[in-house]
């Protein structure tokens, strides 16, 4: 909200601040009729827009840094909890006793992936693949990819899991909305 509130100030002032040293320039060019005003008003207003375009700027720049700052630390938070999720499917994987082929398999289907594209990306046959996603299902105690997706959700939404995340809050209160949707 304070953000939005800098930058809507930003604007107003740079484009108070524009028109008025493009002012004098449009109402000739328009051919519009207007008292002159004194030059002492006028070098006054001329301080005061310059003024106004160098403090917009100032806050431009401010802001452009507040926002670049923001997204650096949410793509650092992502990147932790990136590591972490892949931590918790290797943890998953070894559990269930999953071959290297299997883990790929896994990591794809999760991932999305159709059979095919699985098939495709380890130069493998189709049926391979469908054999070893089968293996994965059983191993896993699941009938499917939805199921085998869900399990790392609910472990992502276990109480005890949290922690990971909670230290990753602590370092910067934006993430503490996201947590409480996830718990």
């Amino acid at each position: 909200m304070r953000d939005l509130v800098l930058i809507t100030l930003l604007l107003v002032v740079q484009i108070v601040s524009a028109f008025f040293f493009v002012g004098q320039t449009l109402l000739t060019f328009f051919n519009i009729q207007h008292s002159p005003i004194s030059w002492e008003l006028r070098e006054m207003l001329e301080i005061a827009a310059a003024l106004g375009l160098t403090f917009g700027a100032l806050l431009g720049g401010l802001v452009l840094r507040r926002s670049l700052k923001r997204q650096k630390r949410a793509e650092d938070q992502l990147r932790q909890v990136s590591g972490a999720f892949m931590e918790l499917m290797q943890s998953r994987f070894a559990d269930w006793g999953l071959t290297s082929a299997e883990r790929d398999v896994a990591l794809f289907a999760i991932k999305g992936m159709s059979t095919q594209e699985i098939a495709s990306l380890r130069g493998t046959a189709g049926g391979t693949v469908k054999a070893q996603t089968n293996a994965i299902y059983r191993k896993a105690g699941v009938t499917g990819r939805s199921q085998l997706l869900s399990l790392f959700i609910e472990d992502l939404m276990d109480e005890d899991m949290l922690p990971a995340l909670s230290q990753i809050a602590a370092n910067d209160r934006e993430v503490e909305p996201v947590l409480q949707a996830v718990s």
